[in-house]
């Protein structure tokens, strides 16, 4: 009993350091790498899912100095009313990212038009077209028949128009062509040989008074018509000619119809068909 009475007691002190871990720091410091990273995957998720014309629009809308409009931007939607899933699947606006959806009026458009825009834009119609100007480089007629040559693309095809002026006129009396007629229809034969396409051949004449006793505008007019298809068949053969038409002084394009401008032939080089 003395003994056990006797024993000494032991007293263990743990020390405590605060603070033993730095504190939480470096767990913000991960959490916005982890932010970081996430935002540069989903970039490059976007980058991929997206097509130029949408990639631009978003470029656009975070660059400062270049005001966003709806031409850069794609179209009125955020990625131009298109969804970056489009891909998949076909939109209400019928396109989707990269697809076009086509239906039987838009693949008869494109029958009726070989020598119209092909895959890239480029309409073989307008080349033509700038060949009687100096926009493609020399022209290929000269100054002083231009004066008479207005040219217009449409759907049907190339239109060149010739037209009287008040101190020069393409016909003496009724249908003899002058010699400026001929030049001018010899010259445009010569731009009609860079294409095999056919050749529709429209006049129109001047509203003529009604103090005539005989209204002579519908035989005019064919008449007129039918003497530019002689000039024009004997350069470019006459089974290119697909028709010739007398319009009278039905489709004037002065507001005056007594006006000399409404004098005019105009010649068509038709679109083809596939």
């Amino acid at each position: 009993m003395s003994n056990e009475a006797k024993a000494s007691i032991i007293i263990r002190r743990k020390k405590v350091i605060a603070g033993g871990h730095h504190g939480g720091a470096w767990k913000v410091a991960y959490a916005d790498f982890v932010t970081a990273m996430m935002a540069f995957f989903l970039l490059m998720w976007l980058l991929g899912a997206t097509n130029e014309k949408q990639r631009k629009g978003i470029a656009d809308y975070f660059n400062p100095t270049i005001p966003v409009n709806k031409v850069s931007g794609g179209g009125d939607g955020s990625f131009g009313g298109d969804s970056i899933f489009s891909q998949n699947t076909l939109a209400h606006n019928g396109t989707g990212t990269g697809v076009t959806a086509t239906d039987a009026s838009s693949a008869s458009l494109d029958q009726s038009d070989e020598a119209g825009s092909d895959s890239q834009g480029s309409d073989p119609m307008k080349d033509l077209q700038e060949a009687f100007s100096a926009k493609s480089g020399e022209s290929m007629v000269s100054d002083l028949l231009l004066r008479h040559i207005v040219t217009r693309l449409t759907d049907e095809g190339l239109i060149v128009e010739i037209f009287d002026l008040p101190d020069l006129q393409l016909f003496d009396d009724v249908d003899e062509p002058t010699d400026t007629l001929r030049g001018v229809v010899a010259e445009i034969a010569e731009v009609f040989r860079l294409a095999p396409n056919e050749i529709a051949i429209q006049g129109h004449v001047a509203t003529v008074p009604v103090v005539r006793r005989e209204n002579p505008v519908w035989q005019s007019s064919a008449a007129r018509a039918d003497r530019v298809r002689d000039l024009l068949s004997d350069p470019l053969g006459d089974q290119r000619i697909q028709r010739v038409t007398g319009f009278a002084d039905r489709k004037p394009v002065s507001g005056n119809p007594l006006s000399v401008r409404n004098n005019r032939i105009e010649i068509i080089l038709l679109r083809s068909r596939l």
